[in-house]
């Protein structure tokens, strides 16, 4: 049986030093700022890229070049490999579609794995592929595995301003200034392909009472027979908030001690620059035994 290869983007919140220690290969997500391009994890780190979006720099999103994505491939395919390609969600960037049609030129080889998620639900796709990898499936099992649990998790956002939703395009001015007047913050959820309101508040306590009630109702219906096979995990993102993030995971352990609280990571920056700094996220995914 061939060797497979985990291939993600940093998207996933993996850095490229964690990429090294688990062995997989993390393309860094590009970045237009003021016009001049960036890679995330490379020439961009987080507190750069922050000051440059407080600073009301002209930020924007890309894909990585086809040439990159395929020069990589080669490489890993050399020695007779196959490839798990984990990008980020389809509804949220062109990035996988772009990687799918290349595959079609690898004859199976590569296997891209479209399963709608992000960041730290993105991350436990890669933790899942690896284990997947130790039990010696194929490329295109591991594909098929993950397709079936995609929608295996939930993600829940406070954000701390409207600024950046109105910036990009998501939210009206008008909207905005009405949130701003009554000091709304909005709680978003990303399940499967799109990011979408979910409740508005008006405090960082209320928003964390309001996510961990979500995740409450998530463990105890549409993942009932996971929790109680010991297989979801919990695990908390943020926007340039570690502090409190590392609070709200303390809170969250208490919250749910019979489920696995995991890590505490920075947000994707592909969605920091859709709704900037201060934000604080809660999410939780079956974790495959």
């Amino acid at each position: 049986m061939a060797n497979v290869k985990i291939v993600t983007d940093s998207n996933s919140g993996i850095t490229q030093a964690d990429g090294e220690k688990l062995g997989i290969s993390v393309i860094p997500m590009p970045f237009l700022i003021n016009g001049e391009e960036f890679f995330e994890d490379i020439n961009l780190t987080q507190p750069r890229f922050y000051e440059y979006l407080q600073g009301d720099a002209n930020v924007s999103t890309s894909q990585p070049s086809t040439f990159y994505v395929t020069e990589l491939w080669e490489k890993l395919l050399a020695d007779g490999s196959e490839i798990v390609h984990i990008p980020m969600s389809s509804g949220l960037s062109e990035s996988c579609h772009t990687a799918e049609n290349l595959a079609k030129e690898y004859g199976g080889r590569v296997q891209v794995v479209d399963n709608q998620r992000i960041s730290i639900t993105q991350k436990q796709s890669v933790l899942d592929a690896l284990t997947l990898v130790k039990q010696g499936k194929s490329a295109a099992e591991i594909r098929e595995i993950l397709l079936k649990t995609k929608f295996d998790s939930s993600i829940y956002i406070s954000l701390d301003t409207l600024k950046y939703l109105k910036k990009g395009g998501r939210l009206t001015p008008a909207a905005a200034l009405v949130g701003t007047l009554l000091r709304i913050k909005p709680v978003l959820q990303i399940q499967g392909e799109k990011l979408d309101a979910f409740k508005r508040v008006h405090t960082l306590k209320q928003a964390k009472e309001v996510m961990v009630a979500a995740i409450k109702s998530d463990l105890e219906t549409r993942f009932k027979e996971y929790v109680e096979a010991g297989e979801m995990t919990v695990a908390v993102a943020h926007t340039q908030n570690y502090e409190e993030a590392e609070k709200f995971r303390t809170e969250l352990a208490a919250a749910f001690p019979n489920v696995k609280v995991t890590f505490a990571d920075p947000l994707s920056l592909s969605v920091s620059c859709h709704i900037g700094p201060g934000a604080l996220a809660v999410a939780c995914s079956r974790e495959l035994r």
